[in-house]
Parts: structure tokens; C-alpha cells; sequence
């Protein structure tokens, strides 16, 4: 529920953004966390070839926001006993799995990383999405051109052997990595025996009943995600995409991504003293954004806007425009994608003027 004007607005916002050029297809969802507010819009062409127009029900890749989803799964398996977040990676992995992935000095500490570094992006990984060795091409940029390539757990740490560590691991700086969320991935199907979609949808999809969420796999028959696109460029990569299992490869739709925000927010996948863990320390990553344990906090400082304090937004943003955030001050979940890879700030941007429609 919310006023018609509200909705206008917010159908109004999203059509211009798709005016402004090189974004081809827009979703947005917002909702109150006391059901007042319930509105979303849409608005382009979900196909490349501009035939099928974009709805509020067109699946989306999620891209980065799967690490909420991994860092939930993880937290389950602590809480099981199954896996020691203090513990080292070498506890669930093969030694020559990992072998040589983080080379400081000349002493090797891969094997020394723990689960808990992994999950709040303290291990100092080398990332092996955006970076690249000296003199090469980043795989994010091989990408962007639809250079489409699979990728195995044994490829992503042949990336990475190739990428200096940022520092040795520890918990006083924190380094974006997709290759921690890629590890991850790999112990919860070392311990469970399970692959990863198999643990998403066991822990998290069907007790949310979220029936069109899943983890991309370009064998299995699914509706086909909206396009994505670099600048005015469709950017094709299934194979990619259905690599990205535990680090970015969850497909899901605007109502079912709110869904999971207010079940994870609100204490039905985790304990109370699981969610303090994961947001008790905020460690900054590139400004704005802070990380803490599977999640991102975005907060403007107070001389941006003077005269009224920023909204702090907690959840996670992906590199296709995705965003799944909170606003826990007027209580307010937010979801949706722009489709565009060529400019991080985009979805923090368009947020903030969605939440603007509401004050």
C-alpha cells in the first residue's frame, strides 16, 4: 500500500534514469517494514533485442548480493557446529588447493586464513574478479566484452597466484575479495557434501518459500535473467555467471530479494546474536562503504547533506546495479538492479532518491 502519488513518483524516477542513457532495463522495490509501503516499478526492455518489455516479476542476477546469502549459510553451519569460524581454512580445504594463494614475504599464509577472515574480507586475498597481475587484463574487463570463460575453484586461485596479497591476514584492514566468498563457497560443500545452490535452497529458499530464486546454471531451464550491459553494450556471459555460485551467481526477483531482506533483518534465517556478530565492526572498504561480516554499510557523512543526515543503508550492492538494503531509521527495505556494470555509484544514487520519494 502506499498513496498513487508515491507510485507515480517512483514509476517517474525509473523513467528517467532510463532517459538519461546507458541504462536499458530498471527495477526498484521499496517496503516498509510495517507494510504501509509496499510500491515498485519497471521500466525498459529485459531482452538485448528490445522485444520484451521489463516487468516487476523479471528475474535478475543479483551478482554480489549472494555473499549475504553465503555469509548466511556460513553462520548456519557455525551455529551447527559444522564449521569454526576461527578456524583455518586449511581445516576443510586440501593443502594443494590452496597452496600459494597468499604469499607475503616469502611466507605462505593461505593455510593460516580463517573462516571468519573470509567472511569480512580481512584475509587479504588477492580479488580475483577486478584485479589483475602486473602488465594483465582483470577478468571483470575480459568480461565486460563477453569474453566468456567457466570457472572452477582451482581456476579462481590460478587468478590469484598471480595477484600480490594486499596484507597478510589479520583484523585491522579489510580488502574487497570476491576469492574469499569463492573459498567460502568451497568449504560449505566440503562440509556439507552439498553443492552451494544445494545449501541455498535447503537453508534459505524454501523456508522463505522464494520459488524463483535460484543459483545460475546455464544447463538448467530458468526464465532468463534481464540482460545486462556495459555502457550501451549487452554483456553476454553464461558460463561466467554460472561460476559465480557462492560469490555472485544467485538469480532472484524483486519481491523475492525484499523477502529475504525482511526474513534476514528481521530474525528468521539467523539468531539475534548471529546478526550483532555480523554487523558489530564496520571496516572501510572504499568510501562510502564499510564492510562487517557478509554485508556492507553505506553512510554519507553528515557535511554532504547539512541540514538533514544521510540515510545509513545496511545489505550489499553487485557489480550488474544490483542493490538489497535497509534502512533501519524509518525501518524501509530496498531492492532492485540496474543492469549496468560501467558505474558503481549508480544504485547508491538512485536509492537515495527513492528513499527522498518517501520523506
Amino acid at each position: 500500500m502506499a498513496g498513487s502519488d508515491v507510485d507515480e513518483q517512483l514509476q517517474e524516477l525509473v523513467d528517467r534514469q532510463l532517459a538519461k542513457g546507458r541504462v536499458h532495463n530498471i527495477l526498484v522495490g521499496i517496503q516498509s517494514g510495517d507494510g504501509r509501503v509496499d510500491i515498485g516499478a519497471a521500466a525498459g526492455h529485459a531482452d538485448a533485442s528490445g522485444t520484451v518489455a521489463m516487468t516487476y516479476d523479471t528475474p535478475y542476477y543479483l551478482a554480489s548480493i549472494t555473499k549475504m546469502y553465503t555469509a548466511t549459510v556460513t553462520m548456519k553451519l557455525a551455529a551447527s557446529g559444522e564449521i569454526a569460524l576461527e578456524a583455518p581454512i586449511s581445516a576443510y580445504l586440501d593443502k594443494e588447493l590452496i597452496e600459494g594463494i597468499h604469499v607475503v614475504n616469502g611466507i605462505d599464509h593461505g593455510g593460516r586464513i580463517t573462516v571468519s577472515q573470509l567472511l569480512d574480507q580481512t584475509s587479504g586475498l588477492a580479488d580475483y574478479f577486478e584485479g589483475k597481475s602486473k602488465g594483465g587484463v582483470s577478468l571483470v574487463e575480459n568480461l565486460r566484452y563477453s569474453r566468456d570463460r567457466k570457472l572452477a575453484i582451482e581456476d579462481v586461485l590460478a587468478i590469484v597466484r598471480q595477484i600480490p596479497p594486499k596484507f597478510a591476514p589479520g583484523d585491522t584492514k579489510a580488502h574487497y575479495s570476491d576469492t574469499n566468498y569463492a573459498l567460502l563457497g568451497a568449504i560449505i560443500a566440503a562440509v556439507t557434501g552439498g553443492t552451494v545452490s544445494d545449501n541455498f535452497e535447503q537453508r534459505i529458499f524454501k523456508p522463505l518459500g522464494l520459488a524463483d530464486t535460484h543459483v545460475f546454471d546455464h544447463t538448467r531451464r530458468h526464465p532468463q535473467p534481464a540482460a545486462l550491459y556495459d555502457k550501451n553494450r549487452p554483456v553476454e556471459i553464461p558460463l561466467a555467471m554460472s561460476s559465480f555460485d557462492a560469490d555472485g551467481g544467485v538469480v532472484s526477483t524483486v519481491t523475492e530479494s525484499l523477502r529475504f531482506l525482511r526474513a534476514f533483518f528481521g530474525g528468521e534465517l539467523l539468531a539475534e546474536d548471529q546478526l550483532a556478530f555480523m554487523t558489530r565492526r564496520w571496516r572501510r572498504i572504499v568510501f562510502p562503504l564499510r564492510y562487517g561480516v557478509g554485508l556492507m554499510r553505506f553512510e554519507l557523512p553528515r557535511l554532504v547533506s547539512p541540514l538533514k543526515a544521510p540515510p545509513e543503508l545496511i545489505g550489499h550492492s553487485g557489480a550488474t546495479g544490483s542493490f538489497a538494503f535497509y534502512n533501519p531509521k524509518r525501518d524501509i527495505y530496498l531492492a532492485g538492479t540496474m543492469n549496468q556494470m560501467d558505474k558503481p555509484s549508480r544504485p547508491f544514487q538512485l536509492m537515495m532518491r527513492m528513499i527522498r520519494l518517501l520523506d
